[in-house]
């Protein structure tokens, strides 16, 4: 007996041109730590309309690199990619990505201290972040299925033609250079100032990589250089998804879009304390960039349009849509601060996070779980409101 919705179900746009796979959508997640929950939230409201939706291109950076992970190995449907998703950041807690115990913290910043008073001295035990990871690692290795570290659901979906390529960007400590390590079929590298892509199997050592938040987390070694966050060097954060050969980018970023008069208030009275420096110095490595290169790209398709296309050189302009938050990430974090475990909290607040309206460093390392949840409750709101607008975008054939 066929099946006959309910009068009551929520109307589902037409599915893109083509069938669930758009041969042209990249699909770009951003950084931003534990802000990466947002994205969560978005994709979970985007799979309710597409729920087979296949994007074949599938970019990430930081926390982001993440959720493309999860998205590109994933071997069931976008819906069920984006309810595992959710799962994931739901029960995600501060002691399942770095260890938080009185102990562990002390130990690594008496470390710090030691190198620090050490005046370069030899034979003084390198530190190589202020907390130890270990605890995500074998919390991506779990969730991501991975084999011998290989997230093997990359090379399943490759050869069953519903993914193209994914890519995962890193800044390399070693050279300075931003590199982007790439999976996929007929994909060549490219190599542009200061930024190069790799072709490799992908592994849950390139997604820890590229969340190593600079001194925070330890660097990761890739093949014989040590790597650290992606967003650090990654100056085009939508270069990868065009590199792959999207022609459409749906990118979801992190960070909140103040209004003028937002943007001339104070968060702070006073000079400055640590957090609030770290966390300026942080929005302007992970968030920024991508408006920046959003700006690049909208004047360059102007200037596509206006030219005649034999003399465009071959290039085609590129549609881009950004989603970014309606609240102030950074400062939601405010509300969340007291319920950290306590050692942890002592040494943030030792940074000054309480003396700031708007702790966006706090921000990032915030895995909190009533945290996390409420980002994903936003995310997926954002995209509930947004709905008619990215159904249009993602359905279009012009």
């Amino acid at each position: 007996m066929p099946h006959v919705p309910s009068p009551d179900a929520p109307e589902r746009p037409a599915e893109p041109a083509g069938g669930a796979l758009l041969d042209d959508l990249g699909v770009t997640m951003g950084g931003g730590g534990a802000r990466a929950a947002y994205q969560v939230g978005f994709l979970k409201s985007l799979s309710k309309r597409f729920p087979d939706l296949a994007p074949p291109y599938v970019t990430g950076v930081s926390a982001g690199a993440i959720n493309a992970a999860l998205i590109a190995s994933h071997h069931g449907s976008f819906q069920q990619a984006a309810e595992e998703l959710v799962g994931l950041w739901s029960r995600l807690t501060v002691e399942d990505v770095f260890r938080v115990d009185t102990a562990s913290l002390t130990k690594n910043i008496l470390s710090w201290v030691r190198q620090l008073l050490s005046g370069g001295r030899g034979g003084m035990p390198r530190v190589r972040g202020l907390v130890d990871t270990e605890p995500l690692r074998r919390y991506l290795t779990e969730v991501l299925h991975a084999v011998g570290g290989e997230m093997t659901g990359i090379r399943y979906n490759l050869e069953r033609g519903r993914l193209k390529a994914v890519a995962i960007s890193t800044s390399s400590y070693s050279t300075g250079q931003s590199i982007t390590w790439v999976q996929g079929q007929g994909i060549r590298e490219w190599e542009r100032p200061q930024r190069r892509a790799r072709l490799t199997t992908l592994t849950v050592e390139h997604v820890m990589a590229s969340a190593a938040l600079p001194l925070f987390f330890p660097a990761v070694q890739l093949e014989n250089a040590w790597y650290g966050d992606g967003g650090i060097r990654l100056t085009a954060p939508l270069s990868p998804a065009l590199h792959l050969g999207a022609r459409r980018i749906l990118a979801i970023s992190t960070r909140y879009a103040r209004s003028d008069a937002e943007a001339d208030q104070p968060t702070i009275y006073g000079y400055p304390p640590p957090a609030q420096v770290v966390g300026v110095l942080m929005n302007a490595i992970f968030l920024d960039l991508l408006d920046t290169d959003a700006i690049r790209l909208e004047r360059l398709n102007q200037l596509l349009e206006a030219l005649p296309e034999q003399k465009r050189l071959g290039l085609r302009p590129v549609r881009l849509l950004i989603m970014r938050p309606s609240t102030d990430l950074g400062r939601l974090a405010h509300t969340y601060e007291p319920r950290l475990p306590r050692a942890f909290r002592f040494l943030t607040r030792g940074l000054g996070t309480r003396q700031t309206r708007s702790p966006d460093f706090l921000s990032l390392i915030l895995f909190q779980q009533d945290y996390l949840r409420r980002l994903i409750e936003i995310g997926e709101a954002d995209g509930d409101a947004r709905a008619a607008e990215i159904d249009a975008f993602l359905t279009s054939t012009d």
